[in-house]
């Protein structure tokens, strides 16, 4: 199973079921943003380094740190990230330019701050997906996916 299959299964949409594109789609966008993190040199290290070189180091700190998640515009987490990388993660997803760093300023903060429990970084600084994954399921209301209500 790849783990497009398992980000869309976790969120209650894999592909065997008839899942819907605008969720595969969703998958896929937090599949690449691991895979994103992961790619760099260092992990979420190398990402809070290529922050701090975009003037945005305090925003990607407060997603690892215990504190409040400092949100971030597209178009700041597109200068972070770049347009070759952004097109390429859009393409990845499925989706636009535009739409992918919308869905990824809302998606990131919340998965580094999901793979950086008591605001600390994993010692080789990958993203561990196990943990991502038992998260997703507060993620999957951020696509409009919300969990069923408790009964009490």
């Amino acid at each position: 199973m790849s783990l497009l299959d398992i980000l869309a299964s976790t969120l209650g949409n894999s592909p065997q079921q008839g899942g819907q594109p605008a969720q595969s789609g969703q998958a896929a966008l937090i599949a690449a943003a691991l895979e994103f993190v992961n790619s760099q040199p260092g992990g979420i290290m190398g990402l809070l380094q290529r922050f701090q070189q975009h003037g945005a180091g305090d925003i990607v700190q407060s997603w690892i740190g215990t504190g409040e998640n400092k949100p971030i515009s597209p178009d700041t987490l597109t200068n972070v990230l770049g347009q070759d990388n952004v097109g390429a993660l859009a393409q990845k997803a499925g989706v636009s330019g535009d739409q992918l760093s919308g869905m990824l300023a809302a998606v990131l903060p919340h998965v580094i701050d999901r793979a950086t429990p008591n605001g600390e970084v994993p010692p080789e600084g990958q993203l561990d997906l196990t943990g991502v994954l038992g998260s997703l399921g507060g993620l999957a209301g951020l696509f409009g996916k919300s969990e069923e209500p408790k009964q009490g």
